[in-house]
């Protein structure tokens, strides 16, 4: 009987100090550190996210994820409760994201800001601030994926209708008509042979036709550099231009000398000589006017004058 009260007292002392040995480690290991509480509000999925995660600010470990309820005044929402560090700078304008530990699938709870220098947002057990949570890279990348699977859905019906029958037979002949139009474009360089061979005696004229007109170039400007010459030796100041006025001038000067000589010498006789013409013109004019009037007279002559007043034979005409 002793030996079964010892070996149940040695029991009973042994469990004793296994409690004890697990309160003390409990007892020591406990977080005294005051942490402010703040509250997320979500309708998002948070796939992977359990009560004790870590709250982590672009980094650093800053709290843990007390509590993870749905909202029985909202269907659908569910409510994550936080306990922060209170020297982390929670503002205004702080949001949070989910985040993910490598391949493991572990999530936490990732806080950042996309303002410095905003307002803190002050929160307490009685007056609970909100962080608003944002869709994670995961949540990002889900739906668009769905919207590049639907994108892709669609693209693959039409292309479905496209690839018709007919369609079919017009792609077919379309690669048949790629296939004539290639070999067409193979006989071009076996038509261009000949042109090809050409080629160096083709060039070779080209490059006596440039020395042509090199040298024609040549001669045109060794025909203006004579022109030139040719022009500045006429317009000097005792050039040909100039000596030929000066002879234009001289010319002028005779000219007009003998013009003055023939107003005052020759033109005096030309009068004379004029009113002499005058005066025979007259006599011939009345011998004409006689021979009219007594053609007879060539024969018989002209004979006696009809005697005038006062003289002998006259006869006073009657009426």
């Amino acid at each position: 009987m002793e030996n079964r009260s010892h070996a149940l007292m040695t029991g009973f002392f042994t469990v004793a100090l296994l409690i004890a040995a697990v309160l003390a480690g409990i007892w020591f290991n406990r977080d005294r550190t005051e942490r402010v509480p703040y509250v997320i509000a979500t309708t998002e999925s948070i796939p992977g996210l359990n009560p004790q995660a870590a709250v982590r600010y672009r980094g650093l470990e800053v709290g843990r994820v007390d509590d993870i309820n749905f909202n029985p005044a909202v269907a659908g929402q569910i409510v994550i409760r936080l306990s922060v560090d209170p020297e982390t700078p929670i503002t205004k304008t702080t949001f949070a994201m989910l985040g993910y530990q490598g391949v493991t699938g572990i999530a936490f709870i990732q806080l950042d800001d996309e303002k410095t220098g905003s307002p803190l947002l002050k929160s307490d057990k009685n007056h609970l601030a909100a962080i608003p949570l944002r869709p994670g890279l995961l949540d990002q990348l889900e739906k668009r994926g769905l919207a590049i699977l639907d994108k892709t859905e669609k693209i693959t019906t039409k292309i479905d209708g496209m690839l018709t029958e007919e369609n079919q037979q017009k792609i077919v002949g379309a690669f048949e008509k790629v296939g004539k139009t290639a070999d067409a474009f193979a006989e071009i360089p076996k038509q261009l042979e000949p042109t090809i061979k050409r080629m160096p005696e083709l060039t070779a004229k080209a490059e006596q036709s440039m020395a042509s007109f090199n040298e024609l170039s040549a001669s045109a400007n060794k025909a203006i550099k004579n022109y030139d010459h040719l022009a500045t030796t006429l317009q000097a100041p005792n050039g040909p231009i100039t000596r030929l006025t000066e002879t234009i001038d001289r010319v002028g000067g005779s000219l007009e000398g003998v013009t003055r000589d023939l107003e005052l010498e020759t033109l005096p006789h030309v009068v004379s000589m004029t009113d002499e013409a005058k005066t025979s013109l007259r006599a011939v004019k009345r011998t004409a006017n006689a021979l009219s009037d007594r053609p007879q007279g060539l024969i018989f002559g002209n004979g006696a004058a009809t005697p005038g007043p006062g003289e002998p034979g006259f006869v006073a005409p009657t009426k």
